[in-house]
């Protein structure tokens, strides 16, 4: 049997996971990041949120509380917000943190892996923020047009 350097090792992983072949478990990866409310929260964390000082500016990451968040995030649900932060921590895409304070502050936090994500749909955020009038005018079109 023989060992494999770092470089196959890599290769093999990259073969064992491609999200277009049917059993690949990253779809289920895909699945998870392509929720609303993931890629939101995601988004949210911190990059949209007041500035609360001159060495926090706004636009980074940060830590923020469940209220913040479910303030933040117009229409989601406190059972909705629970159960996705819940999978986000899971994944290790997010920490919750517990404070012992009256009444407890819980704060959820993006780790490395979560603000490499963060990065991207944020970028995802902005370019349909920036394009929607171009997506209403060509559904408007599209919905319009004689066949």
């Amino acid at each position: 049997m023989s060992t494999l350097t770092a470089a196959q090792k890599r290769a093999q992983a990259q073969a064992d996971y491609d999200a277009f072949l049917a059993g690949c478990p990253s779809r289920q990866l895909l699945d998870r990041i392509s929720d609303k409310w993931v890629a939101l929260i995601l988004a949210a964390l911190g990059s949209d949120g007041p500035q609360r000082s001159r060495a926090e500016p706004a636009g980074e990451p940060r830590a923020m509380r469940y209220s913040e968040l479910a303030r933040r995030l117009a229409g989601v649900s406190q059972k909705m917000l629970t159960q996705t932060l819940r999978s986000l921590e899971r994944d290790g895409l997010v920490t919750r943190t517990v404070t012992a304070t009256v009444p407890v502050t819980v704060t959820y936090e993006l780790t490395d892996l979560g603000l490499s994500l963060h990065r991207l749909m944020r970028g995802v955020k902005e370019w349909a923020e920036a394009h929607m009038d171009e997506v209403h005018a060509n559904r408007e079109r599209y919905d319009t047009r004689v066949d």
